[in-house]
């Protein structure tokens, strides 16, 4: 029976199973719907097969990731409820489909279609997929839920550096149009379907209480479990609670400033940095400023693991005033040397793009730290909705400020310096966002779960 293999009780790891087994099966999920930051790479190819604009060809991914939001904040409960193989069950089935459903709307011209797949069924696969391992790893690596998030969350990050190329050899091999499209779509599809299902297969949750090894020592998982302090151990706040304390709420403006910052840059990475030098001795070309955008992918990438394993080093706090304080100062530098130094330029938008991505990975530890493990899979589904916010935001601040000063006769550098402000202004409102951070008050916590009564020796007199 299907839902029988899906449930949670079907996937408890047996003694001696072993947690490093566990981020693999959750990068096989995020390495798959990483391919989001790949979108661009099919919108000019629809723009000329489907006579589509700019703004038109943008909708899918940006209705992707308003669906990721929202798909997390609904589904977080579920996912908590049903375990991590039902959630990457569904997370594959609705990217796949996402992808064939939008196949069809190429192959017959409806890009409305194309929409429907890939922004709206596809963003629920993206924001079922993305949570679905978070709190299954930080109970696997209770001693290091910074780096065990950050390998999984990674993947989502170098999900574009495999799908860019992949994708645009598919697109030189099927064509270009109509046809060659939705055939790249199909082939997306169905190898996104079998690539997660090695996840859906893997993934395993730790038995609870922990089982001990066959000769009675306590298995890596359970030691470890053993090590994390009572405190953070005794931690328990229901999703529901959550949204009423002020810890969530301060995370979530956190959250949506340094992912406006970030994605704010990644969205017009390409044209921003051939703006930015079309007027010196030596402007960007195109091949450079793929190469640039590649570089920005990759550094979102490592980041993801660098900076969120550092954090179980450093605190959760200290990480988030670099990314924030560190960040706010990186776009005061861009704004005030404007064309001067191309690697000043590089070194601090790679920078920016890698607390972008450290941001993401080192959330779900923070809420872990403030929330406990209780529903955190949850928790973390309801504060990616910033993402949803950010996502259009970002976007929308760089690109509107842009076309306004190219209106007023502005170029270069001067396209961008008014929208830097603006990222430097949110920056520091997340910086003091989180300086109010402060430990979840215990009126807020769920009482502790009796113990079941130990059995009685045989041969035991009342």
């Amino acid at each position: 029976m299907a839902g029988g293999w899906l449930d949670r009780s079907r996937i408890i790891a047996p003694p001696g199973w072993n947690r490093w087994l566990v981020p693999p099966a959750a990068l096989s999920v995020h390495l798959a719907i990483g391919q989001a930051y790949a979108w661009s790479v099919f919108k000019p190819p629809l723009e000329q097969a489907l006579g589509l604009s700019g703004t038109q060809s943008a909708l899918p991914f940006q209705f992707g990731i308003v669906m990721l939001g929202l798909s997390a904040a609904f589904g977080g409960t579920l996912v908590e409820r049903n375990g991590p193989r039902w959630a990457m069950f569904v997370s594959a089935v609705c990217f796949s489909a996402g992808f064939l459903i939008s196949a069809l709307g190429v192959l017959t011209e409806q890009f409305w279609l194309v929409v429907l797949g890939y922004g709206c069924v596809g963003g629920i696969g993206l924001g079922i997929g993305y949570i679905s391992p978070v709190s299954t790893l930080i109970k696997w690596f209770p001693d290091r839920p910074g780096m065990a998030t950050g390998i999984a969350i990674m993947g989502f990050g170098g999900g574009a550096l495999i799908a860019s190329p992949w994708s645009s050899e598919m697109l030189d091999t099927f064509g270009t149009d109509t046809g060659g499209i939705a055939t790249a779509f199909a082939v997306h599809g169905v190898v996104y379907a079998v690539f997660m299902s090695l996840g859906v297969w893997l993934v395993r949750v730790p038995a609870d209480p922990p089982p001990a090894s066959p000769g009675g020592a306590p298995m890596p998982a359970a030691a470890a479990m053993a090590r994390v302090s009572a405190g953070t151990a005794a931690i328990r706040v229901s999703a529901r609670t959550a949204l009423r304390t002020p810890q969530f709420w301060c995370l979530w403006v956190v959250l949506c400033c340094n992912v406006t910052a970030g994605i704010g840059i990644l969205e017009k990475a390409a044209p921003m940095i051939q703006d930015f030098f079309a007027e010196t001795d030596v402007p960007v070309s195109a091949a450079a400023a793929a190469g640039f955008v590649a570089l920005l992918s990759l550094c979102n990438m490592s980041g993801r693991l660098v900076w969120s394993s550092t954090s179980d080093l450093v605190g959760r706090k200290n990480i988030y005033r670099l990314y924030l304080g560190a960040g706010a100062l990186l776009y005061l530098t861009l704004a005030l040397a404007g064309n001067a130094s191309k690697p000043l330029f590089l070194v601090a938008t790679l920078l920016l793009l890698s607390f972008y991505g450290g941001g993401f990975a080192t959330i779900p530890a923070y809420l872990r730290d403030l929330f406990g493990t209780y529903q955190v899979g949850a928790i973390h589904g309801r504060l990616l909705t910033a993402w949803s916010v950010a996502g259009v935001l970002g976007p929308l601040i760089v690109n509107a400020i842009a076309d306004s000063q190219e209106s007023a006769g502005h170029s270069g550098p001067d396209l961008y310096t008014v929208s830097f402000f603006v990222m430097i202004g949110l920056l520091v409102t997340g910086f003091v966002a989180n300086e109010l951070v402060r430990p979840v008050a215990a009126r807020h916590h769920e009482p502790e779960p009796e113990a079941a009564p130990s059995p009685e020796p045989k041969g035991a007199t009342r």
